[in-house]
């Protein structure tokens, strides 16, 4: 080819996807690539991408780790990273979103703390309690100890949530204080005149979501990964003919223009900010003519407002490699995993 232009590059931010072969094997005279997130994880996404458009450019990936990841990531050397952005610069155009779109209007965050129910609160100590004593078994294995911790984060946030995604059993909302929050942000929004959208990593929670609209008469869109046509939910939001959007996190973080929104709602929080902005920013675009507002539902008393911590700290390290708005966000640690669990 003349020229290979690949959109959403951060698709090929692990070179070991076949997603990121596939590309690399296409031949062209000229490469390109256009991404809202270079970095998603750590700065290793951005010898991925540049290994696209500059094979060799950036060293192996062997050297890159030790001449700029570990520096970074671990060390937060800022002498490594002006290095690494003196390499980049010649080869990087940046178009800042207050650049293009100069007007666009505010964009409003607000963490909205809930309460767990009576019954969400006694499960949720039981599995801390549970949990901790299986780490201290697991410990003399580390492989195995990351595993269950992991294991045990995912049923922590599944009760801070809802107690239906432990336990499809159970039978009433009555199991989620989040789910009593969302409900009511919802029909105030709507009162108002507002659209909103919903996101969540869980597609179980979704449906359970999408279950308490439809008693309740509200008209929704709905989007996960399992959605035939992706486009159709969409154009009919855009329309207007419904005031709530149900998205998975997953299928509809990116790629999406949903401007007829101007609130979003994040049911639960996920370890990385940039995408939770970018799930954001699909109303927060150009074409917006409203403030929008974000809201996260965080309950209180649980691991979720660790998650919200660790997100600070994550902020905090300052991506000066590439001047880039969204945070370095590392896979999370030993010990990171194991702060999430104690007291």
């Amino acid at each position: 080819f003349n020229a290979v232009v690949l959109d959403e590059a951060q698709h090929i931010k692990n070179p070991d996807t076949q997603n990121a072969q596939a590309a690399q094997v296409l031949r062209a005279q000229r490469r390109y690539i256009l991404t809202g997130t270079p970095v998603e994880n750590s700065v290793r996404d951005l010898w991925s991408l540049m290994h696209f458009v500059m094979p060799g450019y950036l060293g192996s990936r062997d050297d890159f780790r030790e001449r700029y990841e570990i520096p970074i990531m671990r060390h937060g050397s800022k002498e490594a990273q002006a290095r690494l952005s003196r390499r980049l610069k010649p080869f990087l155009l940046r178009r800042k979103k207050q650049d293009v779109a100069a007007d666009l209007p505010e964009k409003l965050e607000q963490v909205a703390y809930c309460e767990l129910s009576e019954r969400q609160r006694e499960i949720y100590a039981a599995l801390l309690s549970g949990a901790r004593a299986k780490i201290d078994e697991a410990k003399a294995n580390a492989g195995q100890a990351r595993m269950v911790m992991l294991t045990a984060l995912l049923r922590l946030r599944q009760a801070a949530c809802d107690l239906r995604l432990l336990d499809p059993g159970q039978s009433n909302a009555a199991n989620s204080g989040k789910l009593e929050m969302l409900l009511e942000l919802l029909q105030e929004a709507i009162d108002g005149g507002h659209r909103v959208l919903v996101y969540s990593q869980f597609v179980s929670m979704l449906a359970l979501i999408r279950g308490e609209l439809e008693r309740a008469g509200v008209a929704y869109c709905y989007l996960d990964g399992q959605t035939k046509d992706r486009a159709k939910e969409v154009d009919r939001f855009q329309e207007g003919d419904a005031p709530v959007f149900l998205i998975s996190l997953k299928a509809g973080g990116v790629g999406l223009n949903l401007t007829a929104a101007d609130t979003v709602i994040h049911f639960d929080p996920w370890w990385n900010p940039a995408v939770e902005a970018q799930a954001t920013d699909r109303a927060h675009r150009i074409g917006q003519k409203k403030v929008v507002t974000a809201y996260k539902l965080i309950a209180r008393g649980t691991v979720e407002e660790k998650i919200i911590e660790l997100q600070r700290k994550k902020r905090r390290v300052i991506d000066a490699t590439i001047e880039n708005e969204e945070p370095l966000m590392e896979g999370l640690s030993m010990e990171e995993i194991e702060s999430l669990l104690n007291e």
